[in-house]
């Protein structure tokens, strides 16, 4: 496999022509003319990346009013995505099964065993009682999916080229949502 590799800003983002875990073919070159927003989860399971979705979910009509488009990935496999009715429900918005990591490799996204761990150790209890609080998914990895995992979004412009990167520091590091609305104008 294919070692990561950071991607940098202002280059043309790695272009993937996808089936997400609903049966749609999803292009990214069909994307050109919007922004996108592309998020790297962890596994199904885990209430940091449940919580960042679910949030964001929540934006996905304003943001969409305003010509940015969302794309998820995960790193479980699609029978592990569907047997969850929160990722079922959170259609339109593609999630992407990768398993294998093909594009997780192909944007850089890391693996730190201490950066998770470190977490864990400190915020994974509050962070499960806010994914519980919002009655979402939280299990044991399966299959695939790696612990030391860390999440990753990107910005594209209307050009699919990166103007925004954010490589996480710990599971709830995330873009807020002050840069996303700013990028988006």
């Amino acid at each position: 496999m294919k070692e990561s590799v950071l991607i940098e800003l202002n280059v043309s983002a790695p272009i993937f022509n996808l089936i997400d875990i609903y049966d749609r073919n999803i292009d990214l070159n069909l994307y050109k003319g919007k922004k996108v927003f592309i998020g790297f989860f962890r596994h199904a399971g885990c209430p940091f990346c449940n919580l960042r979705v679910h949030n964001l979910s929540k934006k996905r009509d304003e943001y969409k009013a305003r010509n940015l488009e969302m794309i998820f990935f995960f790193e479980s496999s699609k029978n592990v995505m569907l047997q969850s009715i929160f990722h079922r429900e959170i259609s339109p918005i593609p999630i992407i099964a990768d398993p294998v990591k093909i594009w997780y490799n192909a944007y850089g996204i890391e693996k730190s065993f201490l950066k998770s761990t470190f977490s864990h150790l400190t915020t994974f209890i509050q962070t499960s009682l806010k994914a519980k609080f919002n009655q979402l998914p939280m299990h044991l990895m399966a299959e695939n999916e790696s612990y030391s995992t860390m999440p990753a979004e990107f910005l594209l412009d209307e050009k699919l080229i990166i103007r925004k990167i954010h490589y996480s520091n710990s599971l709830n590091d995330r873009l807020s949502f002050e840069e996303i609305e700013k990028f988006i104008g």
